[in-house]
């Protein structure tokens, strides 16, 4: 965008706002949904239509990398399962109908929707237990991978801000510099990688009710050029598996 084209935002010389230019607008100033929806509010008095949100709020790509979103957005799109994209954030820059769907009850709060961070939902939105069947292994999972994180990028500022409400939270707090850390070296190692341990998840949808859910991982170059991850959330008939991991968890926390 050029400094011509945003002064004219600024100064109100634009009129008519499309749903584009919003959403380009809300992801350069890394606003939250709760953000964004008082942005077209004020601008359009009309909520958001996620249909036609920018697929991924990168500035400046190229016209060959913008055209790869687009096709990409397309194909998971057309997937049955929720799949989404992240940065070394866990924000989340595109997800697809099925991953709507899966959190389409949740309510609104201003930092922590799962289509904005994925990590920030599962910690600290209240409607996160509703859905990540078993928080507990859920929050243990987030927090390795928030401390993971913070070991590749530990001078990321909104990284730091996230341990940082964490460290609020006595529970929280206790959980990741205590049972994480155990959890982690001892019986979850495998947290940090994706398509390991199953998690349980109630979907919204009755005939679906509590799945298993396992993360599956699979991102090619060009994502990762861009430095974003690709992952599948694959839905499974609860097992034996997942009861057993629970039971583990159970018996850690105990200990």
């Amino acid at each position: 965008m050029s400094t011509r084209t945003y002064g004219n935002w600024e100064r109100g010389v634009v009129k008519e706002w499309t749903d584009q230019k919003l959403y380009l607008l809300a992801g350069a100033l890394e606003m939250t949904s709760f953000q964004t929806e008082r942005l077209f509010w004020l601008a359009v008095d009309r909520a958001p239509q996620p249909e036609l949100r920018s697929p991924v709020r990168q500035p400046q790509q190229d016209a060959s990398t913008m055209a790869f979103l687009e096709d990409y957005s397309v194909m998971i799109n057309a997937l049955s399962l929720p799949a989404f994209l992240i940065d070394h954030r866990w924000n989340v820059r595109m997800a697809n109908g099925a991953f709507r769907e899966l959190f389409r009850d949740v309510r609104q709060h201003p930092n922590a929707m799962p289509a904005d961070n994925f990590l920030r939902f599962g910690l600290f939105h209240p409607d996160a237990c509703r859905i990540l069947e078993g928080h507990v292994a859920w929050k243990l999972s987030m927090l390795a991978q928030l401390a993971a994180s913070l070991e590749r990028y530990d001078d990321d500022s909104v990284l730091q801000a996230m341990r940082r409400e964490v460290y609020i939270d006595p529970a929280l707090r206790e959980m990741y510099l205590q049972d994480m850390p155990a959890w982690t070296y001892g019986p979850g190692a495998d947290l940090l990688h994706h398509g390991g341990n199953i998690r349980l998840l109630r979907h919204p949808d009755p005939g679906l009710g509590l799945r298993g859910c396992r993360f599956v991982e699979e991102t090619p170059r060009p994502l990762q050029a861009l430095g974003l991850t690709r992952i599948t959330l694959v839905l499974t008939d609860t097992d034996e598996g997942a009861a057993v991991e629970h039971q583990r968890l159970g018996d850690f926390l105990a200990a």
